[in-house]
């Protein structure tokens, strides 16, 4: 009884959750809804972020990473009850964060395949330089 009443919960607090993939377009941006930028500094610093972007760091430079600490920042600095989306440079990192996110804490999370290369090659959008 206790399995099944705990596979119900599980299955409940799943359908609260969405994960959604697609590309970035710019009337997506005029959505105004969070983006959260995921790469490294030295990236945000060498193409510049999206206008509006939030640069929180998940993987640094040597592809280790501290949960917690991404998770911490994550819920300061956006509302986690409302969609928000991630981006990285090529979608690899975000297709990996964006799933977890949705599954571990039931957050509406918007992956943004092809990532900053897409945003600024694909669809020329200016970025603005990173501050600190």
């Amino acid at each position: 009884m206790k399995k099944i009443i705990l596979s119900l919960m599980l299955l409940s607090a799943s359908l609260f959750a969405q994960l959604t993939s697609q590309y970035l377009t710019k009337d997506f941006l005029n959505k105004n809804i969070p983006i959260v930028d995921v790469r490294t500094p030295g990236e945000w610093r060498a193409t510049g972020l999206l206008k509006g972007a939030i640069p929180i760091m998940f993987f640094n430079a040597k592809g280790k990473y501290d949960a917690k600490k991404f998770l911490t920042q994550l819920n300061k600095k956006v509302d986690t009850t409302k969609p928000f989306a991630l981006i990285c440079h090529t979608g690899s990192r975000t297709s990996i964060i964006a799933p977890w996110l949705s599954k571990e804490f039931n957050y509406n999370v918007i992956n943004l395949k092809g990532g900053m290369e897409y945003a600024t090659k694909g669809l020329h959008i200016k970025t603005v330089p990173y501050r600190p």
